[in-house]
């Protein structure tokens, strides 16, 4: 039997038409759900995650709905997103691939995740030496505020998040 292949992160990689611009990424069904999203309860998110099955890329697979499930919101204290986008492992380049081609996926995720979090604030940690992913981040940042996916009462939800790109220096790794 045949398995079909659906990709999820990469689905728009060897599309001809492609842009990395806002326009082009809603023209081919983005942001809507994040327009979903902001229409459930935040718990919803959290269990429809947790039933997915989703897991963390830490190593240890720890299901991603669990872990957000175990944030304390009525703590009053602050509750961030962050999105490594480092990419220091020896040979790896998914990170700048997603940046370069479709940075309004990475943005919806995140919010998507902030919002079922309810953080106020989201970072995204990219080397220092990837200035031009760091441009289209910015673009696509931009654009996206423009739009009202981020920022203040996004899509008139009531819930505000923004998106600050942070440029490492430099790794210093296994004390060397």
């Amino acid at each position: 039997m045949e398995h079909q292949q659906y990709r999820l992160i990469f689905k728009h990689v060897d599309q001809p038409d492609y842009s990395n611009d806002i326009e082009c990424y809603i023209k081919n069904g983005g942001y809507e759900d994040l327009k979903k999203a902001v229409g459930m309860q935040p718990e919803a998110i959290c269990q429809e995650v947790l039933d997915s099955g989703v897991r963390g890329r830490g190593g240890a697979g720890f299901p991603a709905g669990m872990k957000w499930k175990f944030l304390d919101r009525k703590s009053g204290k602050p509750i961030y997103l962050i999105c490594n986008a480092d990419e220091s492992e020896p040979g790896t380049f998914k990170d700048r691939q997603i940046i370069h081609q479709d940075p309004h996926q990475l943005i919806e995720g995140m919010m998507c995740a902030a919002y079922a979090i309810q953080a106020k604030l989201a970072f995204i940690y990219i080397r220092g030496e990837f200035y031009e992913g760091y441009q289209i981040l910015e673009r696509a940042i931009e654009e996206a505020r423009n739009k009202n996916f981020l920022g203040d009462d996004i899509l008139g939800s009531g819930y505000s998040c923004d998106i600050i790109v942070h440029r490492g220096a430099g790794a210093y790794i296994c004390g060397e």
